[in-house]
């Protein structure tokens, strides 16, 4: 049996090296290059059915999974602007539960969702390949806990969180027996 914890962190919590060294930071750059093909490649072929299962109890579906992260790593990309053009700027958090319970979680089809993160990483990525070390130190705050964070931990972070729901959704798959089709 899974645990509860287990479905909600399948590959644990992030926790970042320290310090976060310039190889590191290239290591989670091509994870974040890579995530669209790999989350486009986990729902290949699953049904609509198969996409409006929760990938836990009590959990999002796979669908809003998908919406989520795009809206996510969108979120990620203005908040790396910001930290590269003002002064350890302070983010404007957005409610994720608020946003995934939003219509268009459920009815815009998930290849909108795909096609934008894959524009979106080509972008991202091709500005994190052009930054500095030192760019990489800039911060920025979150306004809830006032703790600052650099860019080089939110690389990390967005790397780990793609990995993250990716494995959701595939860990999903293998307890419901899909096959690599989306068949029962």
């Amino acid at each position: 049996m899974t645990s509860h914890e287990d479905l909600r962190y399948p590959i644990g919590p992030f926790e970042p090296p320290d310090p976060v060294t310039s190889a590191q930071v290239a290591s989670w750059t091509a994870d974040i290059a890579q995530l669209p093909r790999d989350l486009r490649a986990v729902v290949e072929g699953l049904t609509s059915r198969q996409l409006d299962t929760p990938y836990r109890p009590g959990g999002w579906s796979v669908r809003q999974v998908v919406h989520h992260v795009t809206d996510s790593h969108l979120n990620s990309l203005i908040r790396f602007k910001w930290a590269l053009t003002e002064d350890r700027p302070v983010i404007k958090p957005y409610d994720e539960q608020r946003w995934a319970a939003l219509p268009d979680y459920r009815t815009v089809p998930i290849a909108h969702s795909l096609d934008l993160l894959d524009a979106l990483h080509v972008r991202w990525v091709g500005l994190l390949q052009s930054l500095s070390q030192i760019d990489f130190q800039r911060e920025f705050v979150h306004p809830a806990t006032g703790s600052a964070t650099t860019l080089a931990v939110a690389v990390g972070a967005y790397a780990w969180h793609g990995r993250h729901h990716t494995a959701h959704i595939e860990r999903l798959i293998v307890r419901e027996g899909w096959d690599a089709a989306g068949h029962p």
